[in-house]
């Protein structure tokens, strides 16, 4: 697992890049491990297993691809991004995203596509159920 980044820090860098004075919202998006399984939650599985943990990693050329896709956003000025790799338990952070933009459209659109191409394109996932 990786040392995961600080909000705070993230923000305040955020907030003296160039782009700061074109943008009027940032939003963060923390994805983290539950127990519930995937399948329960996304299909309506009943008979699944608590989950303990996740094994998770990511194709990088994939996410800056993403990342870069989601810069041509209108009015999207700023975007960092952050994957766990390894064996993540319960309650442990898979990723962060932070959006910089104009408006809160523009940056909740943002954010939507951008978690969803990379939860969806970018990422590998295997649940770890409990014994």
């Amino acid at each position: 697992m990786k040392q995961k980044p600080s909000m705070d820090k993230w923000l305040e860098e955020a907030k003296a890049h160039e782009s700061a004075s074109k943008c009027g919202m940032y939003l963060t998006h923390n994805g983290v491990v539950r127990e519930t399984a995937k399948a329960k939650v996304r299909q309506g599985v009943s008979d699944t297993k608590p989950i303990r943990a996740v094994e998770f990693s990511y194709y990088a050329a994939k996410v800056d691809a993403a990342i870069a896709k989601a810069y041509q956003m209108e009015g999207i000025y700023y975007i960092k991004v952050w994957l766990n790799e390894g064996e993540v338990p319960v309650g442990g952070d898979l990723m962060y995203v932070l959006i910089g933009g104009d408006i809160r459209p523009h940056v909740i659109d943002c954010l939507q596509a951008l978690v969803g191409e990379i939860k969806n394109n970018c990422v590998i996932e295997k649940e770890i159920e409990e014994d």
